[in-house]
């Protein structure tokens, strides 16, 4: 009787054993994958053109120093695609209010929305993947034939989706700050880049985008990825190659940690790399910088602050940061910069340098064109990502990124590295940017344009 009791003891716990694979199994992402069009790792392009994209304000005094304007970079994209368009933003509001359209380039929020109204006549197919789960211009998308996946980021992580890209045919892209919403094409400082032809590259980012369209109405996140989603490239297995006629390596990288398939790398430990690899600069063009977790209980964030640490006292490397001054600085930014700085006060080869960007008031209604670049850049890779440099972003929120690392060019042929590092040196050298001074703190506006997330 005793061992018959055990014999059903171990034959129920099999079986049960049995379930919970079988429910895992079947609750991952993606199992089988999709169709990926045959464009494989194995016989992808690694032969990229790079245009470094920005949107500035009409009214704010800056030149494009050899970058291209964002709103013609993705109608380039538009007129580029063949059979699909992919895109994540965190907002969806091309179409400005009465009020909004007095400002001359609010236009451009609306022409882009036919755009995408009017690829399904083309046979071009939209897919979008949203946390925004109440959007007219998500609704009429829908109804001119587009897919939207919508994905609730707050039960999955505890956070928001902030991701920002495109994938064009899975051999062009465009990652950066600007999200879907007029204020990116007119108001606010954008900044991002489009490849061109760099299937390779597309590929690997569309595969964070299958990840997020895998997860439409999920309530949990997946304990076993599709060999589909995981990263094809990363830090120790880099995309070797040839980015404007100069050699290049690249990959993308994504947060949180929960939605890092295999192979994936994480954006604080592509940021952690980029810094590591510095020899000469780091330059870092950021909204906000916060290392803190803003919980029920608030407490100190090491991971970048402490990075830019050692880069200074134990590699002697020069670190310019340019945070925006706009209506929600955190007051202890300041704080954690002054920080920085003070490491410097009584070191020979320590160059810590602050300065917080303010564009100009317009007109009577004092609204400001926010600086949202989300950026970093060194003598020798760029980082271009999804987030503000505060602990909650890397630890809730789901963004991407991407690292290119590129020497200078020999031929003496410009480079994306160059091109970035021309771009924050303009606005660093404006009079948008005013040098953080001993016991002055800067006075943010009250008055500010809301920046998308």
């Amino acid at each position: 009787m005793m061992k018959s009791q055990q014999k059903c003891i171990v034959i129920f716990a099999l079986v049960c054993c049995f379930a919970v694979l079988v429910a895992l199994i079947f609750s991952a992402v993606d199992v089988w994958g999709e169709d990926e069009d045959g464009i494989t790792e194995d016989n992808c392009s690694n032969t990229c053109r790079a245009v470094v994209v920005e949107n500035i304000p009409v009214d704010t005094s800056l030149p494009h120093n050899g970058s291209v304007p964002l709103t013609t970079g993705l109608h380039q994209l538009l007129d580029l695609a063949l059979r699909s368009v992919e895109i994540v933003s965190p907002q969806w509001m091309l179409n400005s209010t009465e009020y909004e359209s007095s400002f001359p380039t609010a236009k451009q929020g609306r022409f882009l929305l036919h755009r995408l109204m009017g690829l399904k006549s083309k046979r071009v197919n939209l897919k979008v993947a949203s946390g925004v789960m109440d959007s007219k211009e998500l609704d009429v998308l829908t109804r001119h034939g587009a897919e939207v996946h919508y994905l609730n980021m707050n039960i999955l992580t505890k956070g928001h989706l902030q991701s920002s890209f495109w994938v064009v045919d899975r051999r062009h892209l465009f990652i950066g700050s600007a999200s879907m919403d007029w204020r990116a094409l007119s108001t606010l400082k954008e900044m991002g880049v489009i490849i061109y032809e760099c299937s390779c590259l597309a590929l690997d980012l569309h595969r964070i985008f299958s990840l997020y369209w895998q997860l439409q109405y999920k309530e949990f996140i997946p304990s076993i990825w599709s060999k589909r989603l995981n990263g094809l490239y990363n830090k120790n297995n880099t995309l070797s190659m040839f980015l404007d006629g100069s050699k290049a390596e690249a990959y993308v990288s994504s947060s949180p940690d929960a939605l890092c398939p295999k192979y994936r790398m994480r954006d604080i430990d592509a940021i952690f790399r980029v810094i590591q690899g510095a020899k000469k600069f780091i330059y870092i063009s950021v909204t906000d910088y916060l290392p803190l977790i803003k919980t029920s209980q608030q407490r100190y964030w090491s991971q970048i602050d402490g990075m830019l640490r050692e880069a200074l006292i134990l590699k002697n490397i020069s670190v310019r940061l340019l945070i925006s001054c706009w209506a929600q600085t955190n007051s202890l930014t300041f704080n954690f910069v002054w920080s920085l700085k003070s490491l410097c006060m009584e070191m020979a080869n320590c160059s810590l340098e602050a300065k917080f960007f303010s564009p100009r008031e317009k007109g009577e209604e004092h609204v400001r064109q926010i600086n949202h670049n989300r950026y970093m850049v060194t003598d020798t890779a760029v980082y271009i990502g999804n987030f503000d440099w505060v602990g909650n972003e890397f630890l809730y929120n789901a963004g991407a990124g991407l690292v290119v690392q590129q020497d200078r060019d020999d031929e003496g042929n410009s480079t994306l590295v160059q091109r970035v590092t021309a771009v924050f040196e303009r606005d660093w050298f404006s009079h948008y940017a005013k040098t953080l001074q001993p016991s002055k703190i800067p006075v943010c506006s009250k008055h500010a344009t809301q920046p998308p997330s």
